[in-house]
């Protein structure tokens, strides 16, 4: 069976935007979990399209710091608006849903908390040793929010060490100010050098396509992130989440998705996933090899 992403997308939809429903027994075991314990994933709540395979797996993505975000890009979903306060019990529910599940790899994210000092900083380190202590063979990518550069805020992220430490700049250069609004395209790759440079041992940034880039643009970005040290970049199409975000303007083909890979390849990033489908936590459990 397959199912078409119904993601607002313009008449005439693409072939290669057909996926596969999710099956297997592994996917069916991890669903019942999610179910019965009520657990919150990105995976699930983002319908994400790699779902099924990624809990094959072994790998599933959870958000920490709430649902609400303080910025209002124009790409996302998540909710923006006032915070709720933190919970700081949270690390050890996420901890704990990662050993109900018995996850190999998790992916840690989180919206924006620019209303909190440390930025959420606090209770990023926090569930990193959580998980840690409770999953002692889980390995782990956070991918981070850019901090708002701040080096005290970022420093808690490079003492808990993930394998992978991960901060998407999402768009090229000329298209930041509208598709994230309150970020910075040289503040993104800044927070990634630094990264790099306190002694993370793998970096990984992600780009979406079909908000208006050209391909030099895109070219341009893969050779900034490889000029900021970064070694895994991930290529995936934009969906548009409702009509009020912005809308879809091209749907690259998986031709030239595979082109952008050969670039990034030759550029000497360590993995490159491109394709239509790919997000953030793509084929994450292969990032730490």
């Amino acid at each position: 069976m397959e199912t078409v992403l119904e993601n607002a997308l313009p008449t005439g939809k693409p072939k290669w935007l057909r996926v596969k429903l999710p099956i297997g027994q592994k996917y069916t075991e991890l669903r019942g979990l999610v179910d019965k314990y009520s657990l919150n994933t990105i995976c699930t709540s983002g319908s994400c399209p790699n779902m099924g395979e990624c809990w094959g797996e072994g790998t599933a993505t959870f958000m920490i710091l709430g649902n609400i975000c303080t910025r209002s890009c124009g790409f996302c979903g998540v909710k923006t608006g006032r915070p709720e306060t933190v919970d700081w019990d949270e690390p050890e529910k996420v901890a704990r849903s990662i050993k109900i599940m018995n996850i190999k790899h998790a992916v840690i994210t989180s919206v924006d908390r620019d209303d909190l000092k440390d930025g959420g900083s606090i209770i990023w380190i926090e569930t990193v040793k959580a998980i840690r202590r409770m999953n002692p063979t889980t390995t782990l990518e956070t991918l981070i929010p850019d901090f708002q550069g701040i080096e005290r805020n970022i420093d808690r992220i490079v003492e808990a060490n993930p394998e992978v430490v991960s901060h998407n700049v999402e768009t090229v250069r000329r298209l930041t100010r509208e598709v994230r609004i309150q970020a910075k395209y040289d503040r993104s790759l800044e927070v990634l050098k630094y990264l790099k440079a306190q002694g993370i041992n793998r970096t990984k940034s992600g780009i979406m396509l079909g908000l208006g880039e050209t391909e030099e643009e895109v070219f341009q970005t893969m050779q900034d992130l490889r000029n900021a040290n970064v070694d895994i970049v991930t290529i995936g199409q934009y969906l548009q989440p409702s009509k009020k975000h912005l809308p879809v303007k091209e749907f690259i083909t998986p031709e030239q998705f595979a082109k952008y890979e050969k670039f990034g390849l030759e550029l000497g990033f360590r993995h490159v996933e491109s394709g239509p489908l790919v997000r953030s936590s793509y084929k994450a459990q292969k990032h730490i090899l």
